[in-house]
């Protein structure tokens, strides 16, 4: 069979049952795991579909899908668990952070509840109720609240954002395609975004392999303003490669 035979069939077997796994596809079409994984790049930076860690998924349509934070808690959460223990053990004693209002943030937030003299600054009303009752001061921007992401935004929250500093800024996002940027759906998120990367001496992206290769409407920023990315090792090679090029720290978990 010709590579583009087999990768017509890929593609209607994940229209059809809504994923495709490595080893199940380099059975069925008697080749190397190694031929399939090819298979499946070559696919994914076609824009045909998403690449996962062991297989992969149909492509999301539309730049302005906006999923909730509930939608979001259900997605890849081993992935995003092991990427918020990852952060949290480069935190110290005496530093100031920003969290955005995303769910592996929130997972972060979570993690910090134990730790003294620390300070989070955030956007995510999410991020300040985890945080209410634990030992971590917290700033809360103000702003008009987005309902669907519990973010405030706005010209309130980008003032009071440009009148602060902090050591290190963990942000998510909702698509990260190396070549383009860190992006998300909504434009005001997006500028408070920024204004939390200019606050911060450091911008860790926080974010599971199935966001790179997304764009999403709203640049936030271009890969040279990225110090560090911490993923999950389902992360496509040949965006790896692109992190490490542009001098970006990558944590794999």
């Amino acid at each position: 069979m010709l590579s583009e035979e087999r990768r017509r069939e890929i593609m209607e077997l994940v229209r059809s049952d809504g994923r495709v796994l490595v080893r199940d596809l380099a059975k069925r079409f008697r080749t190397s795991l190694i031929t399939i994984r090819k298979d499946l790049q070559s696919l994914h930076h076609q824009g045909l579909l998403e690449r996962t860690h062991g297989g992969a998924l149909p492509m999301r349509t539309g730049a302005l899908q906006d999923q909730s934070l509930r939608e979001k808690e259900r997605q890849h959460r081993q992935e995003k668990l092991r990427i918020a223990s990852a952060a949290v053990r480069v935190i110290r004693p005496g530093q100031v952070i920003i969290l955005d209002s995303g769910t592996t943030t929130t997972a972060i937030a979570r993690g910090c509840r134990h730790l003294r003299n620390l300070t989070v600054i955030t956007n995510g009303t999410n991020i300040a109720a985890e945080l209410a009752n634990s030992s971590v001061e917290v700033i809360l921007t103000g702003g008009s609240l987005r309902k669907n992401s519990f973010s405030l935004v706005g010209p309130l929250a980008e003032e009071s954002l440009s009148k602060l500093n902090a050591d290190m800024l963990f942000l998510a996002g909702d698509g990260f395609d190396v070549s383009y940027g860190l992006t998300t759906p909504n434009q005001l998120e997006a500028r408070v975004n920024r204004i939390m990367s200019q606050a911060a001496r450091r911008t860790i992206v926080v974010c599971d392999s199935s966001k790179f290769g997304r764009r999403s409407l709203s640049l936030i920023m271009p890969i040279s303003s990225v110090h560090e990315t911490i993923t999950d090792r389902g992360i496509p090679r040949m965006d790896l490669k692109a992190l490490r090029d542009a001098k970006v720290d990558v944590t794999l978990v």
